[in-house]
């Protein structure tokens, strides 16, 4: 399947995938968008992206599509003013679709609610009217660290009808990373909940959140909706209860529109100075590009499909494919509260059996621990309503691909495979379901009205068959706006890499493929320098990935004598598989043989779990460290801080191949 090809100067291309698979002609004849958008995209780019809006409701056009005069700082749609929670909400009750379902939510206890777009008009209206009592203006910053209940929504959409900026923060994050971000942004409200549901559970969060607004004087307000019924602190004057505030507001608000330019929210990402980066995105580029992309990467049908995307709100997909380019496209969809093995590992196919779920986007993470599970728990469930599949968040191996394919696609549904970044507002290279001959592991193309390459250390272009850095040469309309309040920071993190070409670039490595089909090789930061070669760890994972009996696999380079770096691996097998004292050896053979010697691992460990932030992306830094034996770093944000020890101990116990 896979063969090893030439060296090129800045990243090593070890590998190859053979395997592509074709729509079917009934799904490309009924799709959104075929073959010719990518042309009308290339030939008139602004024209192309004003099309788009013309999909979205405007209180007033535009003047200018896109004012690029003050590069890197882009405006879109330079005049034109809208309202983006009436866009996602209003608009569909007016057009006499509001006893459609907006939202089937379910809670992890076995909970659930039936939000029509009636209901979700009426629900954000008042929370819209008990924001504006406490006396928030447009501009005002409003934080929100909730679980994934109807409220958090309301809230969003509450805040973005008022032109208020949200901040929304992962309610599994500290009180530490809370009180940095309401800080930084100067939040005025919080809103939170008092307790969440984990893992089956109840688990406080209203004391978190006390712990962080006892140093965030900018704090007036912390408004609490009540979910699990636990004993909370109580600060007089300060915080106040969802139930008696918002239930008592008036129905109706009459929303407002919004200059194109106005933001909408601020989304913090971790940086590099351990500093959190607020991410800024504003109003009408962005809902225009989330909209379109929701609608053609998906190929949505809002009149039968139900979409479910597994992300969290607190995360950029869940800005984007959860609230406003779903709801904006007048969406049926599910929206989940609680883990996917609560209170069993099939708990999601239950779910979309259940609710008829057609569109299904989700990690590949998600789906190599499905496979760790066991490909007979799907099995169990019916799962042919679905009739596309989605995966987001990093790289996703050939051999996961392959597996999501064939045990939740049933061998016929087409994967779209997302590359896009919490920068980037909205998707950028991904396959379109009704016109791309997919191939495992490839995002492909980028979208209709879309520009990236693969390029050399010098900005140059890198030939089919070569690595690189994967950069974006043509504004974008969700493209981010700048850093909060730093705007020095922002033009250094994104732009200075390639200054004098213009060029975007935010760290992943990228090559083409003998077709130019790009393939994403992860981050930079993680390309191994073994006697000279330049070794993508996305590519040694995906070959580990790719013997039967592994679910899971991470790589890292440490430092060797010989080789400069040598190859770490670390390994989780699939349910059923059993290591015993050959395992080790296969698995070194079987990545020789998938993309040659030189990416065969100097050390391979069997471990249960690996370290993974609480979106599910594996901490490589913190594997590096244990290679090196080096003191571990920072584990704050982690899921599960007992990873580390048993890691450590597994290696320091662990023999060196030759």
């Amino acid at each position: 399947m896979t063969e090893q090809s030439g060296q090129t100067p800045t990243l090593d291309n070890l590998s190859t995938e053979s395997r592509v698979f074709a729509p079917t002609d009934e799904f490309s004849a009924a799709a959104n968008v075929g073959a010719a958008a990518y042309e009308q995209g290339a030939d008139d780019r602004e024209a192309f992206w004003a099309e788009q809006a013309e999909r979205l409701s405007w209180d007033t056009r535009w003047e200018r599509v896109l004012d690029w005069d003050d590069a890197p700082f882009a405006k879109w749609f330079v005049g034109g003013k809208l309202n983006v929670a009436a866009n996602c909400v209003d608009r569909h009750v007016e057009a006499g679709l509001g006893d459609r379902v907006a939202i089937h939510w379910v809670g992890e206890p076995g909970d659930s609610r039936t939000i029509t777009y009636a209901d979700l008009l009426r629900e954000v209206s008042k929370t819209a009217n008990a924001l504006a009592e406490l006396g928030l203006e447009p501009g005002d910053r409003v934080a929100i660290q909730m679980p994934m209940i109807p409220e958090a929504i309301y809230s969003m959409l509450a805040c973005a009808r008022l032109g208020l900026v949200h901040s929304v923060v992962f309610g599994g994050f500290s009180s530490t990373a809370l009180r940095s971000r309401i800080d930084d942004a100067q939040a005025k409200l919080l809103i939170t909940s008092d307790g969440q549901y984990r893992r089956g559970a109840p688990a406080p969060m209203k004391d978190n959140t006390d712990e962080a607004t006892a140093h965030t004087p900018s704090i007036e307000h912390v408004l609490v909706v009540r979910r699990t019924g636990g004993e909370v602190g109580w600060t007089e004057g300060r915080d106040l209860w969802w139930h008696d505030l918002v239930d008592r507001q008036s129905e109706t608000h009459a929303a407002q529109a919004f200059d194109a330019e106005h933001p909408l929210f601020i989304l913090y990402t971790s940086g590099t100075t351990g500093n959190p980066k607020g991410i800024l995105h504003t109003s009408g580029g962005y809902l225009t590009q989330a909209s379109y992309t929701h609608h053609a990467v998906f190929d949505l049908k809002p009149e039968t499909d139900v979409y479910w995307c597994t992300a969290d709100i607190g995360w950029i997909t869940g800005h984007s494919y959860i609230v406003y380019g779903p709801l904006s496209n007048g969406v049926t969809q599910v929206v989940y509260e609680g883990t996917p093995n609560t209170p069993h590992e099939g708990r999601h196919w239950e779910i979309i059996q259940e609710h008829q779920v057609s569109i299904y986007y989700t990690a590949p993470t998600l789906i190599r621990t499905f496979m760790k599970w066991g490909a007979d728990i799907p099995a169990g469930y019916d799962l042919s309503s679905l009739r596309v599949l989605g995966s987001v968040g990093e790289p996703i191996n050939p051999e996961a691909w392959i597996w999501y394919r064939e045990n939740i696609g049933a061998n016929r549904t087409p994967i779209v495979d997302t590359w896009w970044q919490t920068e980037t507002g909205a998707i950028m290279i991904s396959p379109l379901p009704g016109v791309t001959h997919t191939k495992p592991g490839s995002a492909q193309q980028p979208l209709p009205g879309i520009s990236a390459k693969v390029v050399d250390d010098q900005g140059v272009e890198v030939a089919k068959g070569g690595g690189g850095y994967l950069v974006l040469d043509q504004p974008w309309p969700s493209m981010l706006r700048g850093i909060w309040g730093d705007d020095e920071r922002y033009r250094d993190t994104y732009w200075s890499r390639f200054t004098d070409l213009g060029f975007y670039f935010a760290g992943d490595g990228a090559k083409y493929d003998a077709d130019g089909d790009i393939w994403l090789l992860g981050r930079v930061d993680d390309v191994m320098n073994v006697s000279g070669h330049r070794i993508s760890t996305t590519e040694v994972e995906s070959a580990l990935v790719s013997h039967p009996t592994v679910a899971e696999a991470a790589v890292v380079g440490a430092s060797d004598p010989t080789t400069g770096q040598g190859i770490v691996a670390f390994v989780i097998l699939r349910g059923s598989a059993k290591p015993d004292d050959s395992t080790v050896k296969t698995l070194r053979d079987h990545v020789a043989t998938e993309i040659g010697p030189i990416a065969k691992p100097r050390q391979v460990l069997i471990v249960n779990e690996l370290p993974k932030t609480r979106s599910g992306k594996i901490m490589r830094r913190l594997l590096r460290d244990v290679a090196e034996n080096r003191a571990i770093g920072d584990t704050t944000t982690l899921a599960d801080s007992a990873v580390m020890d048993l890691i450590s101990s597994g290696l320091k116990s662990a023999p060196s191949e030759d």
